[in-house]
């Protein structure tokens, strides 16, 4: 511990990021990456913006973006903020929103991000128990809290909860604001983004890196009533003037533009996981109905965490968690069909 650490910095937890390994010739199906790549859109709108006008900020403000997501949602551009990365987008709400003296309620399974950001800013929180088949239910969350956040589909079991469930969660807190994290929401589910009219207490994010195939660009923004956006721009300007820059914020409103591409990837994607579902439920694994670009597996056979291993020594890369309640999952990310196949060969030697 460094003598010129704050004192609080000592007891922090840092969130621990999916491995990104620097070996070649990997199949990596651990960081819920898009193998599909970006809109050529999207591209070719960030080629054009390398010129000479990099030497000027960028707009402070991202209003092109927020007028392309807006446009996309049929929501108004004050109801738009936009961040780096999701993860960022959430900070703020986790310091602006969430800071009430309260506990905030999550899932006992989820985001893992979620209780680091309550660690960095002092927020008090209660993990509330998913059912056995590993699902929210909407009534548990009805005791005092500070705040409910959860990512839906819930990360990392990929399993969705209906707008019809969301809305009574938010009828049954009217004095707390609740954050839907939508990070995987277009591989099988409907956005709230839908409520958010009806609802001031509403806050939807998502982000652009896994179903936009921009995980490299870092955006992510967020949608809800203007108040809720107001102090999330109060937050961002306290701390950073100019998030987005030029190529981000030109290469994320096209990549929204280009519906034809973003619905394409999307469906192949949604494809490939329902038969790789098939196949691993063939060589005997129990998989969770996902509606993310991923699957939560268990084989009753297998160990998990040797399963993750045999895997690795064959150059497939998958995600294991050490906590108890799913110490005997693996969290696999929806590969190209060549990527799956080569999961599933090397399953086939393990199982």
């Amino acid at each position: 511990m460094s003598k010129f650490w704050s004192p609080f910095v000592k007891n922090l937890v840092p969130y621990v990021p999916g491995e990104q390994p620097k070996l070649s010739r990997l199949v990596k199906l651990n960081t819920n990456e898009n193998p599909y790549g970006p809109s050529p859109r999207a591209i070719a709108a960030m080629q054009a913006e390398l010129n000479d006008s990099l030497r000027l900020y960028p707009d402070p403000n991202g209003e092109r973006l927020k007028q392309a997501i807006a446009d996309y949602y049929g929501v108004q551009s004050g109801q738009v903020f936009v961040g780096n990365g999701s993860d960022e987008v959430l900070a703020h709400i986790f310091h602006g929103l969430f800071q009430h003296g309260r506990p905030l309620l999550f899932p006992d399974v989820t985001y893992s991000f979620y209780p680091v950001y309550c660690g960095l800013y002092g927020i008090p929180f209660e993990t509330v128990v998913l059912d056995e088949q590993f699902r929210i239910r909407v009534e548990d969350y009805a005791r005092p809290n500070g705040g409910i956040i959860f990512p839906n589909p819930n990360a990392p079991t990929g399993c969705l909860l209906s707008l019809e469930a969301i809305e009574r969660l938010l009828e049954a807190n009217p004095d707390s604001v609740v954050v839907v994290d939508e990070a995987y929401v277009d591989f099988g589910g409907e956005t709230a983004i839908a409520l958010v009219d009806r609802h001031a207490n509403l806050l939807v994010t998502q982000t652009l890196s896994k179903s936009r195939s921009l995980a490299g660009l870092r955006v992510g923004l967020a949608v809800g009533h203007p108040e809720l956006i107001e102090a999330l721009e109060r937050i961002k300007n306290s701390f950073n003037s100019y998030p987005l820059d030029r190529m981000a914020i030109v290469g994320a409103a096209a990549a929204f533009e280009d519906r034809a591409y973003f619905e394409q990837t999307c469906r192949q994607v949604i494809a490939s996981r329902e038969q790789l579902v098939g196949e691993l439920q063939r060589l005997g694994f129990e998989v969770l109905p996902s509606a993310a670009n991923f699957v939560f597996a268990r084989h009753p056979g297998r160990d998990a965490e040797g399963l993750a291993a045999g895997l690795r020594e064959q150059g497939v890369i998958v995600r294991h968690f050490k906590q108890e309640r799913i110490r005997q999952f693996l969290r696999i990310t929806i590969g190209a069909p060549e990527q799956n196949q080569a999961l599933i060969d090397a399953l086939a030697g393990l199982c």
